[in-house]
């Protein structure tokens, strides 16, 4: 006797045909026993990896400011405390505790200690913080702009064009002509990076338009240009100031004063607020330019205002600072690998990093060829080449893409 197909699929066992059934005899399908609950189908786990992505991204967001903002104060501390003359870390702090209270410098903290501690390493690792961080601001916003992985404030040639109406300023202006020699020398420094950026828009210009890859060639080849005639007033400059052309050329946070460090901090920070405001804009950019446009964005308006504020900050570190390498290229790249490319948690992220960065390379210019101090280019650069080389060689690897 063949069995009913639908005896195959039944969710019971089979029992006894009876004759009281007729539905089930006629063949129809059996009616659920009393008792007896229907087959469930068993469905696939849900996944998860799509939920959970997002919460891991929070969490190494949250990760890394948690340590930055843990080791920031640390090292800066630490660089009250070195350098040619060690300090002992309890009278560090008792004078900075005393001069952030308003009390002064404490009775146990001698007068030579507070002017070491206050007057000269307190604004200089200040400054190593605002320099840092603007510069590797200025590096992120530049790499996205232009879409060049590469690209730094020294590709576009804003480093070239400061350093050189600095050193010109330096060599070339009568004495008393621009007032203090410092106030003279940092603003021909804002003002030929400003220039340089803008020159480098200008050849930048395609069809009323800006091309990424015009800009970073006109920025390399006016690098090189500048490069040339800064070297041409270095060879033409007395030897009383070859130590001013050297810190341009180099940069230093060693001359750092109080009185130094107010317009810098404003821009650094008014500047990367600023950016932060736009980091939905700046990730559309990131995605491209037919992307921004569908997503509403003025590309070229916005392009031309995130180069003009990326000229400003670095203006501003380059006015105070001299011409640090490598900062607006090594940060922003080792924060993208930990915690993505999204704007809104990458700046303040390399704005943390880049200041820890100096402050710590600082350090190393004090201690490393001690009692001899080397300039923070040089530190930059020891650290910078070995990362830039590995970009290429992963660019390599990955299709030159």
């Amino acid at each position: 006797m063949t069995k009913p197909p639908h005896a195959l699929v039944e969710a019971s066992p089979p029992g006894p045909l009876r004759e009281s059934d007729p539905a089930r005899a006629a063949g129809a399908p059996p009616r659920p026993r009393a008792g007896l609950r229907p087959a469930r189908a068993v469905l696939p786990a849900p996944d998860t990896s799509v939920r959970t992505a997002v919460p891991r991204r929070v969490l190494r967001v949250r990760g890394l400011m948690s340590c930055l903002l843990l080791l920031l104060p640390v090292a800066a501390v630490a660089s009250v405390a070195v350098g040619a003359a060690s300090l002992p870390m309890g009278d560090v702090w008792r004078d900075l505790v005393g001069h952030l209270s308003g009390a002064g410098r404490p009775p146990q903290v001698s007068g030579i200690d507070d002017a070491i501690i206050w007057g000269s390493r307190v604004p200089r690792t200040l400054l190593a913080m605002i320099a840092g961080a603007g510069l590797a601001v200025a590096g992120a916003v530049l790499q996205t702009v232009v879409r060049n992985p590469l690209a730094d404030p020294y590709v576009l040639g804003v480093t070239s064009g400061a350093s050189l109406a600095a050193v010109a300023v330096l060599t070339l202006a009568p004495a008393g002509l621009l007032g203090p020699m410092h106030l003279g020398v940092s603003a021909a420094a804002f003002t030929g990076a400003c220039a340089t950026l803008a020159l480098v828009i200008a050849l930048g210009r395609r069809h009323g338009g800006l091309a990424p890859a015009r800009l970073v060639l006109a920025g390399v080849a006016l690098s090189y240009l500048l490069q040339g005639a800064t070297s041409y007033l270095q060879l033409r400059a007395r030897p009383d100031q070859l130590s001013g052309v050297l810190f341009w050329l180099l940069g230093s946070v060693a001359g750092a004063r109080w009185q130094d460090l107010g317009l810098p901090a404003v821009l650094v920070v008014s500047c990367t607020a600023w950016l932060l405001l736009h980091g939905r804009s700046l990730n559309a950019l990131a995605m491209g330019e037919e992307t921004a446009v569908l997503l509403g964005v003025r590309v070229d308006a916005l392009r031309l205002q995130l180069l003009a504020v990326s000229a400003v900050l670095t203006a501003a570190v380059i006015a105070v600072a001299g011409g640090i390498s490598f900062v607006g290229l090594v940060v922003p790249h080792s924060v993208r690998l930990l915690i993505g490319a999204d704007h809104r948690a990458l700046l303040p992220a390399t704005a943390l990093t880049g200041a820890l960065f100096l402050v710590l390379a600082d350090v190393a210019a004090r201690t490393v060829a001690a009692p001899m101090e080397l300039p923070l280019g040089i530190l930059t650069a020891v650290a910078g080449t070995p990362f830039f080389l590995w970009l290429l060689r992963r660019g390599r690897a990955g299709g030159d893409s």
